[in-house]
């Protein structure tokens, strides 16, 4: 700190990374989540950054590094932030920071808003200069559009195995990214799935495997950010290209004038989902609202009736879930957050390729109607938990069995990995856990695993629980207070993260549970329900309500 810095460059971050590797000094910054410091929400609103851990290592953050440079080496942030806050309040203020502590916030600190109008000439105002340029696509060339990527985002978060290994929601790309193009720009070129191309713009050029892609938009090719990293750390460094290598300050997220040349070789990419067709199964029922009044009960299962297997009556708790598809946005949060409540580990792109992954939920994606412009679906598969479950009677050490209240459970100490519960389950929501995956000697992992949930040595099944832990917690507090477990108490980790509150689990015995509600609507149905396996997890089909007054626009002809 005592050396002239006037023409020295500091990076101050959490990765020794691309920026830092070309920077004179890197300082390793403390995390968010084990130090103090303020911050301001998107409307103004400041909020108090509060430890949630003591420090893992010796980083330090941007209150100290500036701290520092101004020649006060030895102040630490909590005395920073409070200083400040001190000289902003004056005299209130130890009541202003002990409020903001357990408020989260300091209140008073959001941005006035600021009204607008909408100019009244807008509509009469002419085409804007960017819609003058769609014009003349055909004379300018494919139309080059840059997109951050799904998982990664724009590559901050190239190192973190979970985001690589989860699918993207379209295309259900791991460890990987591609040229997105559609299936008429496809045939134009002669190119397949994992055909390398080299796209050209502007003088710039970049390798990349494409990836054809139903709906999206002809003479036009989409490039995620955050791949072709060269410091990423041990999971991020060298995967995918670079799209960050064609962007240019004029076209920033797009441009016209790309240009395609097939290489002839090929790149492998790892995929968990390669058929996009229903091919005329009701896996994903859909229906207008206008079909769904004429006949109410379009969606309803006319179940088998006949069973080997002999009735059960539950006298406690029933366990079930329903999930709106109407509601599912194909987001993918519910996968991660069963890989993180279950311990569930990463297994790489080349086991993902072989169609090993390990997650205990997965999103399946299907399209209907023409490839050109179809309709999307999404459906999150779990395990059904299965009254008549196909599973059980497969296992000769009854690893997989059902308990009293109707979850098909997984004795991990029991399985001797035959698989043949895997062969017989009709939905494949089940694990097998080949090699010895998981990381037993890092001490950061061993604080990152969730302490309730067992993990599993290789050769052993996998598949969702229901969050079977969840549902003891709830119980023993239950027990305690000599009552039942109240709807709504257990909220399984899928359920928690959905952001559109797609997922809902409860009690069937609950006649005034929302689940039981659910099961109860007329568009309640089970996946696969010819097949008599009476599973616990329902879909509700989803309905759209088309406008019967909009047509596909033709951008060439049609003002904006």
């Amino acid at each position: 700190y005592h050396q002239r810095i006037d023409s020295a460059c500091l990076h101050v971050g959490l990765y020794d990374d691309e920026t830092s590797a070309r920077c004179h000094w890197h300082i390793p910054q403390a995390h968010y989540l084990e130090s103090w410091g303020d911050t301001r929400a998107f409307d103004g609103t400041v909020a108090l950054q509060q430890p949630l851990i003591a420090p893992l290592h010796a980083g330090r953050t941007p209150h100290e590094v500036v701290s520092a440079l101004l020649g006060e080496i030895d102040r630490k942030p909590y005395a920073i932030v409070r200083e400040y806050w001190q000289a902003k309040t004056g005299a209130a203020f130890e009541t202003v920071w002990q409020t903001a502590l357990r408020d989260g916030i300091v209140e008073g600190t959001a941005a006035p808003p600021k009204a607008v109008t909408l100019r009244s000439d807008f509509l009469s105002l002419s085409p804007p200069a960017l819609y003058a340029q769609y014009q003349n696509l055909e004379q300018k060339g494919i139309e080059l559009m840059f997109a951050p990527d799904p998982a990664v985002w724009d590559g901050r978060f190239a190192n973190n195995g979970w985001l690589q290994e989860l699918p993207k929601p379209l295309t259900k790309l791991t460890w990987d990214n591609a040229a997105l193009i559609a299936p008429a720009l496809a045939a134009r070129l002669d190119l397949e799935n994992e055909d390398v191309v080299e796209l050209g713009y502007q003088g710039r050029t970049v390798t990349t495997p494409v990836w054809i892609m139903p709906g999206h938009p002809d003479d036009a090719v989409t490039v995620t950010l955050g791949y072709g990293r060269g410091r990423a750390g041990q999971l991020g460094t060298g995967l995918g290209c670079n799209a960050y290598a064609l962007r240019t300050s004029d076209a920033p997220w797009f441009g016209s004038g790309l240009e395609i040349k097939k290489t002839g070789r090929r790149h492998p990419l790892a995929v968990t989902q390669r058929h996009h067709s229903m091919h005329g199964r009701d896996i994903v029922r859909a229906a207008s609202v206008a079909e769904h009044a004429q006949n109410p009960d379009w969606a309803r299962d006319e179940l088998p009736v006949e069973t080997l297997y002999p009735p059960f009556h539950y006298e406690g708790y029933a366990w079930g879930m329903a999930i709106d598809l109407g509601a599912c946005i194909g987001c993918n949060a519910c996968t991660l957050a069963c890989q993180a409540e279950n311990n569930i580990p990463i297994v790489g792109k080349t086991e993902v390729a072989r169609g090993r992954e390990m997650h205990w939920i997965r999103v399946d994606r299907y399209y209907r109607d023409a490839p050109e412009n179809p309709l999307t679906f999404f459906q999150p598969v779990p395990c059904m938990h299965c009254e008549h479950a196909p599973c059980e009677p497969v296992c000769p050490v009854e690893a997989t069995v059902h308990d009293s209240e109707g979850l098909n459970v997984q004795v991990y100490n029991r399985c001797i990995g035959t698989r043949f519960c895997s062969n017989n389950c009709p939905y494949k929501v089940r694990r097998f856990n080949f090699l010895e995956y998981t990381d037993e000697h890092s001490e950061s992992l061993k604080a990152q695993r969730n302490p309730e949930v067992t993990v599993r040595m290789r050769g052993v099944m996998e598949k969702c629980s229901y969050c079977t832990q969840r549902i003891s917690a709830a119980r023993i507090e239950a027990e305690k207070e000599d009552r039942r477990i109240r709807d709504g108490e257990v909220v399984t980790a899928c359920q928690a993260a959905c952001p559109t509150e797609a997922i809902v689990f409860g009690d069937l015995n609950d006649p005034n549970s929302r689940v039981k509600q659910l099961k109860a609507s007329p568009l309640n149905y089970a996946l696969l329900a010819e097949l008599n396996t009476r599973p616990r997890t329902t879909y509700l089909a989803r309905l759209m309500n088309p406008n019967a007054d909009m047509r596909t626009v033709d951008r060439k002809q049609e003002q904006p």
